[in-house]
């Protein structure tokens, strides 16, 4: 059995939803959530497979929903319109699919399926936007995602400097340069300061020897 968790500010919404994928066998409708803040209480309370999840409400919106997810249930994203920034972001933060509130029922039950067991269902629309955002990404500069600060800061990283050693360096406080690495690993997907560090060298920012010898 499917345990789905259905988060719309729109009741009327909520219960098509829930009519819908009522009717289907092997899904379970275990509750309904009007915004993000009852959607994080709920899926904690409720452990649901599949979030169905509006990305526009009042207080806690979709990405913010998703920012605190981690390792949680598949996401299932629900939107009244498709806007560039927010499918790659909502992508990017683990959402499975990205579908229009005026999808067919059909495809809706069918990403609730897929996302049961990690697939994604993607309309032609969202899938034109990733293709798109792929080949963008294969010409940009990574360092271009980088302020000219957050730069110095990786620079400093990959000399293998300890985040004392970076204020120090550049007279900066050290919360400030905790602030900065943590932006640098968000901004680069990456997940700790040493894969930072040799980030900075693959990108020529300072030569090896110049490592080996900090």
């Amino acid at each position: 059995m499917i345990r789905v968790l259905i988060v719309d500010d729109h009741e009327v919404v909520r219960q098509g939803l829930r009519f819908v994928l009522g009717q289907e066998d092997g899904i379970e409708v275990i509750g309904e959530c009007a915004d993000g803040a009852q959607a994080l209480v709920a899926i904690a309370a409720l452990r649901p497979d599949v979030v169905l999840l509006d990305m526009v409400m009042p207080g806690m919106d979709g990405l913010a929903v998703l920012r605190k997810l981690a390792g949680g249930p598949a996401v299932i994203v629900l939107a009244s319109f498709l806007e560039d920034d927010r499918v790659i972001e909502a992508i990017r933060l683990g959402a499975l699919s990205y579908l229009s509130k005026t999808t067919a029922v059909d495809r809706v039950v069918e990403a609730v399926r897929a996302a049961a067991v990690g697939g994604s269902v993607l309309e032609a629309g969202t899938a034109a936007l990733l293709v798109e955002r792929l080949r963008q990404d294969r010409r940009r500069n990574p360092l271009d995602l980088l302020t000219p600060r957050e730069v110095q800061v990786l620079t400093e990283l990959a000399r293998g400097r300890s985040n004392a050693e970076i204020a120090r360096s550049l007279m900066l406080g050290r919360e400030t340069v905790k602030t900065h690495v943590s932006s640098i690993l968000t901004k680069l997907g990456l997940t700790d300061r040493t894969q930072a560090a040799i980030f900075g060298l693959q990108q020529g920012l300072i030569r090896l020897d110049e490592a080996l010898d900090s």
